[in-house]
Order: C-alpha cells, then sequence, then structure tokens
C-alpha cells in the first residue's frame, strides 16, 4: 500500500466544551453533545496546530475555579 492510499483527507473542525477542553471532530458529523465549534476547519495537522495555541492550560475550567477561589482572601 503505497503512503498516498494512507493519507487522512479529512476535513476536520476544532471543537470545545463546557469545560473548555479542546478536541478535533470530522466536519461531516454532528458535534457530539455538550461541544460546539471554536477555531479553524481544515485538515488535521492545521487543527491540532491551533489547539496547540490556544488550550494553554490543560486543567477543566471547574477545577481552574475552584483554585481560584480557595487561594482568594476571605471577606472580613
Amino acid at each position: 500500500m503505497a503512503a498516498e492510499d494512507t493519507k487522512d483527507t479529512t476535513i476536520y473542525r476544532v471543537v470545545v466544551n463546557d469545560e473548555e477542553q479542546y478536541s478535533i471532530w470530522p466536519d461531516f458529523k454532528e458535534n457530539p453533545a455538550g461541544w460546539r465549534d471554536v477555531g479553524p476547519k481544515g485538515p488535521k495537522d492545521e487543527c491540532l496546530a491551533y489547539i496547540k495555541e490556544v488550550w494553554t492550560d490543560m486543567r477543566p475550567l471547574s477545577l481552574r475555579k475552584r483554585m481560584a477561589a480557595q487561594t482568594e482572601p476571605e471577606a472580613s
């Protein structure tokens, strides 16, 4: 089998969920429940490059909020 035969020609889109976790999803499929489009559509490598650039904190949103609340000084 030649390399051209196995090349991924699927067009993907970048999706994100309510916890601000990113993924790619084939453009021809409906988004899974809880995920919405954000960012570009295109080849897998372009979508993954976008995610690498924007998803700088891998912690879920709920964890980041909880941690931030623990470090805030208590009101007197």
